[in-house]
């Protein structure tokens, strides 16, 4: 998938030395946000640690808070990037393509720079409805709307039986989303390899066994 950094611009840069200060920008006011926390990180401390100057801010993202919704665009996308990564020649097998994101989707999910962010995202969420729909829209409603298509491509194609592509794509992620939970609230347990490995194979397979897979296993 390509990385539209210009979606996350009001106005796009004209020149290459402008959008690599627009992505400097999101870059710095992550770090920033996750070290000190969103409200006690000004403006001013972005543009010292990123340079430019605060019109730029105003320029390309409106403000503060047009800036946090940028980064959790360009995140999501990071995100979607992250799923797809090595199943390029998998599309034409199912099983693997589905094993392969489930995989992808743990190790983004727990990685812990991502569960430190949903922490963030969730403080923020709390004080702002607004900002709690727009995330969910633009975040994890886009991330299951992307899985749905595949479920409906595959089911066009006569591979899979999918009544509802919605349900489907929200059970199929849904069944590693636990594993961010449990990390986010400090009960996570060790887990090997192996075992995560048997737990994503286990459920791939019964996934693909109640959608009619074509394909034996």
């Amino acid at each position: 998938m390509s990385e539209s950094k210009d979606k996350y611009i009001h106005e796009l840069p004209q020149t290459k030395r402008g959008m690599e200060r627009c992505i400097a920008f999101l870059n710095i006011a992550t770090g920033l946000f996750l070290e000190k926390g969103y409200d006690a990180v000004s403006l001013n401390d972005i543009i010292q640690h990123a340079g430019g100057s605060k019109a730029s801010i105003y320029k390309f993202f409106g403000n503060k808070e047009g800036l946090f919704k940028a980064i959790c665009d360009y995140r999501r996308d990071i995100c979607l990037q992250a799923l797809y990564l090595n199943t390029e020649n998998y599309e034409s097998d199912l099983r693997k393509f589905f094993l392969t994101i489930l995989h992808n989707f743990h190790n983004h999910l727990t990685s812990p720079t991502n569960v430190q962010f949903l922490r963030l995202i969730l403080e923020r969420a709390k004080h702002d409805a607004e900002l709690a729909n727009y995330l969910h829209d633009k975040g994890i409603q886009q991330i299951i709307e992307n899985i749905k298509d595949y479920l409906i491509k595959a089911t066009e194609q006569g591979i899979i039986v999918c009544h509802n592509p919605t349900y489907s794509a929200k059970i199929l992620l849904g069944s590693v989303w636990h594993f961010e939970w449990q990390m986010l609230m400090g009960v996570s347990e060790p887990q090997s390899a192996e075992d995560i490995q048997k737990y994503i194979t286990y459920y791939v397979d019964n996934f693909l066994k109640a959608h009619e897979y074509k394909q034996s296993f």
